[in-house]
């Protein structure tokens, strides 16, 4: 198992931070075991501070407005840069030539390179070249293992007798992982055991243990890589719970992930992550997100079981009108809604903690 932290890293998110495109660079400012985040690129941004920007609080890491102005400031101050992690997560997954430069700067500093695009690094000539000249790594997050290192769904679900919560989405970049990662932290907190089984680049680079990434695998073996990443977690671990960290949702046209998680995952709850001023399926304009009642409706009908709980996304909303959003939501669906971001996962834990069975 690899030991974390695994050394000290910048993030990189030009000209994304803040928005639905630098996602992957969010949870790793507001979370991460496998780094020590030392600062953020984003020149819109530059001189704020990360938590600042994102949440409200500040938490200590900066923004700078260039890979050169990052590693001044961290050499200035005697910290070995380790890692050049690139914390864009932009529609279809591509690097664009700017950002390509850039990474050849990181390269030529010597620094490892861990990227969750679907350009592979690895697969650049030029990238590896200049990797294997420098004694840089580049690792592709999203590259898939052989194929005869993957599973086909076989059943052994059946055996997990951990308390398994799915957190799903009525839309893509609404917040699950964040979500999903609040709620293992709270139920540790509670003095429950905890495992987060992440499905996308992310949750990886966050130090998630038992991951897969389901946007990137061969749709034969996607079933059958959700069911063995949660029953690792159970074999090895024994939790009390298991949180599936939701991929897209159920009915945005590009990225329906959430049909395998209910259906290979096999959750005893669901969780249900919503945006109530979001209105179009992000990326489609002109595609109107279905009403939350019809998803919950959805959901339950193809899983058999219930969803326990709407979380909310605060995204477009007053901080006064959050809690009006979410009486709106228990209103509309009979249904407990939280702000977890926001408010914190307190009462959301208090709900799933007696669904825990004894052990």
């Amino acid at each position: 198992m690899t030991k974390f932290p695994e050394g000290n890293a910048i993030v990189y998110c030009e000209g994304a931070f803040n928005t639905p495109n630098g996602k992957t660079a969010h949870g790793l400012v507001r979370f991460t075991e496998r780094y020590r985040v030392v600062s953020v690129i984003d020149s819109t941004w530059a001189g704020r501070d990360a938590g600042e920007v994102l949440d409200g609080v500040a938490n200590g890491i900066p923004i700078y407005e260039s890979i050169h102005a990052a590693t001044q400031a961290a050499w200035k101050h005697d910290v070995i840069i380790h890692y050049f992690v690139v914390g864009l997560a932009p529609d279809g997954g591509r690097l664009d030539k700017a950002d390509r430069e850039v990474i050849k700067k990181a390269i030529n500093m010597g620094f490892d390179i861990d990227c969750g695009l679907h350009d592979f690094l690895s697969a650049d000539r030029e990238l590896a070249q200049l990797a294997r000249e420098n004694e840089a790594k580049l690792r592709d997050i999203r590259k898939t293992p052989p194929r005869e290192q993957l599973h086909f769904f076989s059943g052994k679900i059946e055996d997990v007798d951990s308390l398994k919560i799915a957190v799903l989405g009525t839309d893509s970049a609404i917040g699950k992982r964040t979500t999903a990662w609040l709620i293992v932290h709270g139920l540790r907190a509670a003095g429950k055991r905890a495992e987060l089984v992440g499905t996308g680049q992310t949750a990886w680079m966050q130090g998630a243990r038992y991951s897969l990434i389901m946007d990137s695998l061969i749709n034969d073996f996607v079933s059958g890589e959700i069911e063995h990443a949660v029953w690792s977690a159970w074999r090895e671990d024994r939790p009390h719970a298991i949180v599936i960290e939701g991929q897209g949702s159920l009915m945005n046209p590009a990225y329906p992930g959430g049909f395998e998680i209910l259906a290979a995952g096999r959750p005893d709850v669901i969780v249900l992550q919503h945006a109530p001023a979001r209105t179009e399926y992000d990326g489609f304009p002109g595609y109107p997100i279905h009403p939350l009642p019809t998803q919950i409706q959805a959901i339950e009908l193809l899983s058999g079981k219930p969803v326990v709980a709407v979380t909310v996304n605060h995204e477009d909303l007053d901080d006064g009108d959050i809690e009006a959003a979410c009486r709106a939501i228990t209103a509309e669906t009979g249904l407990p809604a939280y702000d977890v971001l926001k408010f914190g996962a307190g009462p959301l834990v208090e709900l799933l903690a007696p669904l825990i069975r004894a052990s």
